[in-house]
């Protein structure tokens, strides 16, 4: 057997309030068989039945399936909704017995999960709103009248898993599919529901002529205010003209009422009917008494908490629902923190207590509609307190005479005063003496007329009820029939009511003591001082007093009640102890008697005891011997077994030391390898920078000598110039000039050498020097060598960089002199062209000769020098790579023999004492 639980995402569900009987007897049976359409064709039920709780529909088809529903329906208990897979709901009237619409839900929605009617204060039961949960998880609400959709919570993000709403239908909380709970409040999500009613009025538009001639026949009716047929021109001037009619317009602005309802039409409508529309009474009620919902000033005084004075409230007034006692003692304790009499009145209860069940589900709307009636309907009902109203009594005697003056004696012949026929009715505002239904029938004119309405109620009702009351004759049966209900047509007396109000004079009519309608103040309410302030002060301070003297009493009352506990204690403490003292006696004498037999017993003991003591002491004497024994012998052995492990230890130590020094020898040979293969990678930078430097020298060399080659080139150019004119005279210049050219060179090459080998020695001079301070240092510590190393590298390097810079000069100043040999050359050409014939009449040559000479010739000596510096350069160079070797050598040394005397340091003090005690010997 399939069974398909329509609860679930893929399934329908009927929700979930319990049917009425009539739905037992068979409804729901039709209604399902009248839904067969809307279900797959397969399906025709057989059976059904309810569960247990009754909560829930049992139903089976044909084929052996079993569907289970949910019922739903709203608070009056008159429409059933369902849904299911289908984008379809369906709504049945339980009162007719059968479907009465069906609504279609947004193609989005494919099924229907959970639906639940959304409640309102004024609607007296029949929803109208209806939420819809479908299975993309978002709630759909829906009038299920005009099947509008007012408003949806919740998305496609972050669905809704289930949801319930408040009774009062102020709150919607959702559990999310994420697990989240999330609180809506309906005020804020949608204003259609807070609005008034539609107009009762419609309007039946024109159609075209085109459209009557052609047959169409159509009547288009929409909602919307009355149109009144427009004037003529003649007639809008003819306006323009009149006056203003000042008191009608006053009077139209004073009956037109906050929600665009008017007062007159509203009485008109209530004397058609006699009475407001069930669903629209709550709506018009809070029009007429223009409620101004002031939320802050009444949650300041629902958080000052419950009143003193109603702490007790149940005893009075046992209320068997728990809720409606709640709500009670609530908004009594806000009336008294409003107004300080309304704690010290006693009938406060009784006149509220109609309304709060009526607006138990609303506290705002039930603590201002009592509010404004106390305000408007109860003036001067204090005035006397703490007696009734005798002023408002006064009235309401007055009107009795004018209009049954029979009635009035009959009441006097028994001694029956206003406070027995009148008060009652007025302290509980008729609702002992009314049913439900009539009261909210009275209430719908007394809300509507003007404040003596009520008054003119209570005249009424002793009127129609002259012939029993003219019956009675005891004051107990008046007193039953005042506060029973009896059987009296609510419609006549309010018939009644308007005649009073009618035809009573003015002189006696309470309409010209009694002052008109006004509203509760927007924000705050108004403050409430209609009663003798001093008669609710001393009553207060009589109640404190009272109070006080209450807790004295019940203090020294209980201080009386725990001395005459501790008296009492102590009685029963003095007995217990006498005959505590007693038995000790008795036990101290039965003891005596034992002590007597065990001395005898204890004598006899001692003397086995002794016996057995010298035997003991023997066996102690021998177990001590082997015991002496033992202990020596595990000393020994423990003895030899330190020793075994001190020879362990000896070993251990020795092997450890052995392996150390390994492990130490190793460290230096691969120390001494990572030097040998610094040094070698040193060796090898330091030939190839000697060999860039030599190819540098050799390429500045070679250039140096193409242009050389070029300036003798030019100057044999010269010289073949001159030849041709006097060749001898040229010679011997030549040989004179080639020669002083050679000895002044040579001079100053020797000068140079001279002072380039005092140079050298100058600089080897420091050099040792400065090796000699660093190897003194270094002997000091191996940090401060490799400190010396990197200082020396440093200035090492910057002397590279000032010979570089002194080269770098030497060949700006070559530079200079080629450029001025060239000028010279060219001015020596064309001097040598206009002077040729004087030049050969002379055989000395002059110093312009010389100096040209030696431009050509000196470059030979200056090579030779290059070279004398390479050959120095090189052998100082390896002079320093041996003492470099050397000073590593020694550094080596050094840091071995120092490792040698840490590690025997360590070793020795690893050792125990007496070990290196044993060494040393």
């Amino acid at each position: 057997m399939q069974s398909t639980d329509l609860g679930n995402k893929e399934s329908g569900k009927l929700w979930h309030r319990k049917p009425s009987p009539a739905a037992r007897d068979g409804i729901i049976v039709n209604i399902i068989h009248s839904t067969s359409d809307y279900l797959p064709k397969v399906l025709r039920f057989l059976n059904v039945a309810f569960d247990s709780s009754g909560d829930c529909l049992i139903a089976g088809d044909h084929q052996g399936n079993i569907y289970v529903f949910d019922l739903y329906g709203n608070r009056d208990g008159r429409i059933l909704a369902a849904g299911g897979k289908s984008n379809h709901l369906h709504l049945w009237c339980l009162e007719a017995k059968q479907l009465f619409r069906i609504i279609q839900m947004p193609t989005k929605v494919r099924a229907i999960r959970h639906l639940d009617f959304l409640p309102d204060s004024f609607d007296a039961g029949s929803n109208q709103v209806l939420g819809v949960l479908s299975q993309d998880g978002i709630m759909r609400f829906v009038n299920i009248q005009t099947c509008k959709l007012l408003f949806e919570i919740g998305s496609l993000d972050e669905g809704i898993s289930s949801s319930v709403i408040s009774p009062h239908g102020r709150y919607i909380a959702s559990i999310m599919e994420n697990g989240s709970l999330n609180i809506y409040s309906v005020q804020a999500l949608t204003q259609e529901i807070n609005k008034p009613p539609p107009p009762l009025v419609k309007v039946i538009e024109d159609l075209p002529k085109s459209k009557l001639n052609s047959g169409d026949l159509k009547i288009k009716v929409t909602t919307g205010r009355v149109q009144r047929p427009a004037k003529s021109r003649e007639n809008k001037i003819q306006t323009r003209i009149l006056k203003q009619d000042l008191a009608g317009s006053f009077e139209n602005k004073e009956n037109e009422l906050s929600d665009g309802l008017n007062k007159k039409r509203l009485q008109v409508l209530l004397k058609g009917y006699g009475e407001y529309p069930m669903k629209y009474r709550m709506f018009i009620w809070r029009s007429l008494l223009q409620l101004p919902e002031n939320h802050t000033a009444f949650s300041s005084l629902e958080d000052k908490g419950v009143h003193v004075a109603f702490l007790n409230l149940q005893k009075k007034y046992p209320i068997k629902s728990r809720k409606l006692l709640r709500v009670l003692q609530r908004t009594l304790s806000a009336l008294a923190h409003w107004s300080a009499i309304f704690s010290d009145t006693p009938y406060l209860p009784l006149l509220a207590f109609p309304f709060v069940k009526l607006f138990q589900n609303n506290q705002l709307i039930c603590f201002e509609v009592i509010a404004t009636l106390i305000i408007n309907w109860c003036q001067h009902w204090f005035e006397y307190f703490p007696n009734p109203p005798i002023n408002i009594l006064s009235m309401i005697e007055n009107v009795l005479a004018f209009h049954d003056k029979d009635l009035l004696q009959h009441f006097i012949n028994h001694d029956i005063t206003s406070q027995l026929y009148a008060w009652p009715l007025l302290e509980t505002v008729f609702s002992e003496v009314l049913t439900r239904e009539e009261w909210l029938k009275l209430f719908d004119n007394v809300f509507s007329n003007h404040p003596s309405f009520l008054l003119m109620t209570v005249v009424a009702y002793n009127i129609c009820s002259r012939a029993p009351l003219l019956n009675c004759s005891l004051k107990d049966d008046f007193e039953y029939f005042f506060h029973h209900r009896n059987n009296l047509d609510i419609s006549v007396v309010i018939r009644e009511v308007y005649h009073l109000m009618d035809t009573t004079p003015t002189d006696i009519h309470p309409n010209s003591m009694l002052h008109v309608f006004v509203a509760l103040t927007k924000g705050q309410y108004p403050v409430f001082n209609q009663y003798p302030k001093f008669i609710v002060d001393y009553q207060t301070q009589e109640r404190e007093r009272i109070r006080i003297d209450e807790l004295d009493y019940l203090r020294e009352r209980q201080m009386v009640e725990d001395m005459q506990a501790e008296v009492d204690q102590q009685r029963v403490e003095d007995e217990a102890w006498y005959q505590k003292q007693e038995l000790l006696r008795k036990a101290e004498e039965t003891r005596r008697e034992l002590l007597l037999q065990e001395e005898e017993k204890m004598i006899q003991q001692r003397q086995r005891l002794a016996s057995v003591k010298r035997e003991l002491k023997v066996k102690e004497m021998h177990l001590q011997d082997a015991t002496r024994r033992r202990f020596l012998k595990l000393q020994q052995d423990q003895r030899e077994m330190e020793l075994r492990r001190l020879d362990d230890e000896i070993e251990r130590k020795v092997h450890m030391r052995d392996r150390e020094i390994a492990t130490t020898a190793k460290d230096l040979e691969m120390r001494h390898l990572e030097l040998e293969s610094q040094k070698r990678h040193y060796e090898k930078n330091l030939i190839r920078n000697q060999e860039a430097v030599a190819k540098e020298m050799r390429e500045d060399a070679n250039a140096f000598r193409r242009k050389v080659d070029l300036e003798e080139h030019m100057f044999h150019k010269l010289i073949e110039t001159d030849q041709t004119q006097n060749q001898k005279t040229q010679k011997l210049i030549e040989e004179n000039l080639a020669k002083a050219e050679q000895a002044c060179l040579n001079a100053d090459w020797r000068i140079q050498a001279l002072h380039k080998q005092r140079c050298d020695d100058l600089q080897r001079n420091e050099c040792y020097q400065e090796v000699a301070r660093l190897l003194r240092e270094n002997r000091r510590t191996e940090t401060e060598v490799l400190d010396a190393m990197m200082g020396e590298e440093a200035k090492k390097w910057e002397e590279a960089k000032e010979k570089d810079f002194h080269l770098k000069s030497e060949k700006k100043a070559s530079a200079l002199a080629d450029a001025s040999r060239k000028w010279f050359l060219e001015k020596e050409r064309n001097d040598a062209l206009e002077h040729a014939e004087h030049l050969c009449s002379k055989a000395v040559p002059r110093y312009p000769n010389r100096q040209v000479a030696s431009s050509g010739v000196p470059r030979t000596s200056q090579l030779d020098d290059i070279s004398e510096m390479d050959s120095s350069t090189c052998i100082s160079l390896n002079q320093r790579r041996i003492q470099w070797d050397t000073m590593e050598r020694d550094l080596v040394e050094r840091v071995r023999n120092l490792r040698q005397r840490l590690t025997v340091q360590a070793r020795n003090r690893r050792q125990p004492p007496h070990l290196l005690a044993t060494q040393r010997a």
